[in-house]
């Protein structure tokens, strides 16, 4: 009798606080609850902390309160330029109402989260093949596709209200041809970019032939012009040298004869052992053979010389007047001036010409 009574008060109490701790549940931050009843909603808790339900007849079903991503399959799609195009898109939702959640799928927890994204997955499928198919496919690839995205969002979101979802965001992460039509694309575009490049060099030959053409004309025009103003300095100074031995054959005719023979000497007789035959008549080495520098009357038939002889004899004695030899030598020096500026001129404006094209 004495140990039932102590028994008794003891199994009263652990049964007591069996019930009262199968009573409550705590709920996370991160979630949001149902208490069913025989599969019934009696009750939903939205906030963290303890709850109650009635023990042993009331059960709790738990929803995830984050945010929650859902990855579309990928969608094949024909704009309006009939260009067809595969999409891949993800939306971002999380749960609104948990009750309206079980409602729209007859489940609770994760099955509940795995149907309820079936069901979302298939409102965007529906709207997003409308909506892509009013668009062009530059539309889907250009910077419009943001507004573009926001509209296949805004329609869906509906839909996602009554299963009760929050439909957050939709984007397209991917925008690809079929693969079917991956290799005749590239081939394409291999093709288009071969013609530009062949238009491109068929220009930049174009651009080249005339450039060159130009600078060939411009080449002969200042070889021209310079070969011209040569030929005019060229006969400048020629005028200039026969005014200048004009004069001087003027002043003296003698001396002037004799310097064109000392010329001519100079000119035929080369070498240490030069030998000449001419007729007995001849006045070639007349002056040689004139101790005074004056041409003789008669000249001997055959006259061998060397170089040795020709300055022996070109030493005799000779008086010649040094104004008119002075202007002779300075008639020669004037055309060799001449002529070296006039040749230098020309290069210079030719190694010019060269660097400029």
């Amino acid at each position: 009798m004495r140990f039932t009574a102590y028994l008794l008060p003891i199994l009263v109490s652990i049964v007591t606080l069996i019930v009262i701790v199968s009573s409550i549940f705590i709920v996370d931050e991160r979630e949001r609850a149902l208490v069913l009843r025989f599969g019934r909603v009696v009750n939903t808790v939205e906030t963290p902390g303890l709850a109650f339900k009635v023990p042993l007849i009331d059960s709790v079903a738990r929803y995830d309160n984050r945010i929650l991503s859902r990855d579309i399959d990928p969608l094949e799609v024909t704009p309006l330029d009939e260009r067809r195009l595969v999409i891949d898109a993800f939306a971002r939702y999380r749960i609104s109402d948990v009750k309206q959640l079980r409602l729209a799928t007859g489940v609770s927890g994760d099955r509940a989260i795995q149907k309820a994204g079936d069901l979302l997955d298939s409102s965007l499928r529906s709207h997003t093949l409308k909506i892509v198919g009013k668009v062009t496919s530059n539309d889907i690839l250009s910077s419009d596709r943001a507004a573009l995205m926001l509209r296949i969002r805004n329609v869906a979101y509906d839909d996602a209200q009554k299963i009760g979802l929050e439909l957050i965001d939709v984007r397209l992460k991917r925008t690809d041809l079929p693969t079917e039509n991956l290799d005749a694309t590239f081939a394409r575009m291999r093709a288009e970019r071969e013609r530009e490049a062949t238009d491109e060099r068929a220009r930049g030959s174009e651009a080249a032939q005339r450039v060159r053409a130009q600078a060939d004309r411009t080449v002969v025009e200042l070889t021209s012009e310079a070969r011209r103003e040569a030929e005019i300095i060229r006969g400048e100074a020629d005028s200039e040298r026969n005014a200048i031995f004009a004069r001087a054959f003027g002043a003296d005719p003698e001396f002037f004869e004799f310097y064109r023979s000392l010329k001519a000497y100079q000119r035929a007789l080369r070498g240490e052992n030069s030998s000449m035959v001419l007729s007995p008549d001849s006045e070639f080495f007349n002056y040689l053979k004139s101790p005074t520098g004056k041409r003789p009357e008669h000249a001997s038939a055959i006259v061998p010389l060397s170089s040795s002889a020709v300055h022996t004899q070109e030493a005799t004695a000779f008086t010649a007047p040094l104004e008119t030899l002075d202007a002779t030598v300075a008639a020669s020096e004037a055309q060799e001036e001449v002529e070296t500026r006039v040749n230098n001129d020309a290069t210079v404006r030719a190694s010019d010409w060269s660097q400029q094209s």
